[in-house]
């Protein structure tokens, strides 16, 4: 006996990760009988890993199959060797014979009185043929053949992994007039090619940076679409909660992920965080622009923090305007947000070695001047970091420093508007 589960009593779960994988699991109703049956279902993704699919139902499970064999024009034409198959054309014109050959978009015809007609595409044609091949589906297929320890209706549960569907956060902030504060939007989005729609899904999203195996997976058939958007009318809630060692966000409510659609859900909103501007040299010309902030409860945040783009915008009499953007890292709560906004037009820098000394065999001095020039109307503080890689010491300094970290020092330049200040210096190298 041949059972097809429906799709339409099920009820679905699909958990999505950033990284071109999403996890399908549904319960459906089924009515068995006791003894080896054969159970059905077509509405599965496209982009399935057969090796991942599990099935939980009271019996065992004898032998599982994943049929991909799609339907298609040429498909069925291989089906139909050596059998009649009726070509119409543009005209209305009927041509009509044994298919003897259909292969690289190529036909080749036995006519009725013997002769070949040789075509070299479907362009021009429609094709008719008397029936659907056998072997041949119309969706992708999971068959089991199972043996059922009783008869009556049971729930059947199903999951499986499937490529195709990934997610990401965009943030959306915006800075107050002087720099201090920040509104800060985030979004997701859920992108599904997998081959299937999930309707009235319960939908969890997992952050977090997930080994997996990489193995070439088997390419099937997926049927692909033009994308959509899809933006959310409310905010929606979601709640995050720790998962092992990465971070779930669930959604509050179900939402139905289409097949070729990207659908953008509210994650959070944040008013009034308490932000602070930076300008920082690291060489060349250019004094980049950073904007950071902490990722705190008592800064109206405090919740780990997907990576994701976030876009910066200003406040502008009135108007709002892009000011530039950066990708962050998944944050955890408590941790420092830095948004390298872009550089600054009106603070210049210039750097030049002015001296160098071999002290002994193993030790030498290079001396280094960086002149700031401030042309905006208010003073600025610099912070300018340089590499000295291992085994450095700087001998004398115009500014204070302090030792980032085992090779770089952070100088601290302030400079008043409308003027020039000189950072010098010179650092002791021993190797």
């Amino acid at each position: 006996m041949s059972i097809t589960l429906e799709a339409q009593e099920r009820t679905v779960a699909v958990t999505v990760y950033n990284d071109n994988l999403g996890v399908v699991k549904e319960t459906r109703p089924i009515n068995l009988q006791r003894g080896v049956s054969e159970i059905k279902i077509s509405d599965v993704a496209a982009q399935i890993d057969p090796t991942s699919v599990y099935i939980k139902l009271n019996g065992t499970v004898v032998e599982q199959n994943y049929q991909y064999d799609l339907v298609s024009v040429y498909k069925v034409l291989e089906k139909y060797l050596d059998k009649s198959v009726q070509l119409i054309n543009e005209k209305g014109e009927l041509l009509e014979g044994t298919l003897l050959s259909a292969r690289d978009g190529q036909l080749v015809l036995r006519n009725r009185n013997g002769g070949l007609t040789m075509i070299g595409g479907l362009d021009k044609y429609r094709v008719n043929v008397a029936d659907l091949p056998e072997g041949l589906i119309t969706k992708p297929t999971l068959v089991w053949k199972v043996d059922s320890r009783a008869s009556g209706r049971q729930n059947a549960e199903i999951s499986y992994h499937t490529a195709g569907m990934k997610w990401h956060a965009e943030y959306v902030a915006v800075l107050n007039k002087d720099d201090s504060k920040l509104n800060l939007k985030a979004w997701v989005s859920i992108e599904n090619q997998s081959g299937a729609t999930y309707p009235n899904a319960t939908l969890k999203l997992i952050a977090g940076d997930v080994n997996r195996v990489q193995e070439q997976m088997p390419v099937y058939p997926m049927v692909r679409g033009k994308m959509m958007m899809q933006e959310a009318a409310a905010a929606p809630q979601f709640e995050e909660q720790s998962l092992f060692e990465y971070h779930a966000y669930a959604l509050q409510r179900p939402t139905t992920l289409a097949n070729n659609e990207t659908k953008q859900i509210s994650l959070f909103e944040a008013e009034n965080v308490s932000v602070v501007k930076k300008f920082q040299h690291k060489g060349g010309k250019k004094v980049n622009v950073v904007v950071e902030f902490e990722n705190k409860s008592s800064n109206q945040l405090g919740m780990p923090l997907p990576k994701g783009k976030v876009r910066v915008n200003k406040e502008d009499r009135g108007a709002v305007e892009f000011i530039g953007e950066d990708q962050i890292d998944h944050t955890p709560k408590d941790e420092k947000v830095s948004l390298k906004i872009g550089d600054a037009f009106d603070i210049v820098a210039e750097e030049v070695q002015t001296d160098y000394r071999q002290i002994s065999q193993r030790s030498s001095e290079t001396m280094w001047k960086i002149t700031f020039k401030n042309r905006k109307d208010e003073a600025v503080t610099i912070e300018a970091e340089r590499y000295f890689g291992y085994n450095w010491q700087v001998v004398n300094a115009s500014h204070n420093f302090e030792k980032k970290n085992a090779t770089t020092a952070v100088f601290r330049v302030p400079v008043p508007k409308g003027k020039e200040v000189d950072l010098i210096f010179t650092v002791r190298n021993s190797y």
